[in-house]
């Protein structure tokens, strides 16, 4: 954890139909001085949509380049799940794509993503256990405190996230 780093806590009740998973989760993440308060939420939602018992949000900006933002290792320390959030370069997914058996990157600029991954995806399309989707959250910032008591719902891909600061829609686009 860098140096000034904030320290926020959040409570994420799941109910996820699309799997039928339903459990909450008590997360303690360290937000760095550099990171915006969008890209943290993105992070939990990035968590809500991909919930699982052994889901580990790691350290995320300043942490170490072997982490991703997200994963899920299985007993024996294999990483069953990676994800990474923007606009990852391709040694680094080159390296996850080795290392975990599905890996996922979430992209939420809309706008620089997009030039992203036309400049990217006929490259990235080799990569059989990479999926890239873009998250529309518009608003996702509203939702930040230092405590955090979010109710997360899933239907067809949505995700819905209510707190008492206000309700955020995200839609994903499922480019790769």
């Amino acid at each position: 954890m860098a140096a000034g780093s904030t320290i926020c806590k959040a409570q994420l009740s799941m109910a996820d139909m699309d799997r039928n998973y339903y459990e909450t989760h008590e997360i303690t993440i360290a937000q760095h001085p550099s990171e915006t308060q969008q890209r943290l939420m993105i992070r939990l939602a990035a968590f809500a949509l991909n919930a699982a018992d052994r889901l580990t949000i790691c350290k995320g900006i300043g942490g170490e380049d072997e982490e991703p933002e997200l994963w899920d290792k299985n007993y024996g320390g294999d990483i069953e799940l990676w994800i990474d959030l923007g606009q990852v370069d391709e040694k680094r997914l080159r390296k996850a794509c080795g290392r975990a058996e599905q890996v996922i990157v979430y992209t939420y600029n809309q706008k620089s993503a997009q030039a992203w991954w036309r400049q990217n995806s006929t490259t990235y399309a080799r990569f059989k256990n990479l999926s890239v989707r873009h998250l529309n959250a518009e608003g996702i910032d509203k939702l930040c405190a230092r405590t955090m008591r979010l109710q997360c719902n899933i239907a067809d891909g949505e995700l819905t996230m209510h707190s008492e600061l206000g309700d955020v829609v995200i839609t994903q686009e499922i480019w790769q």
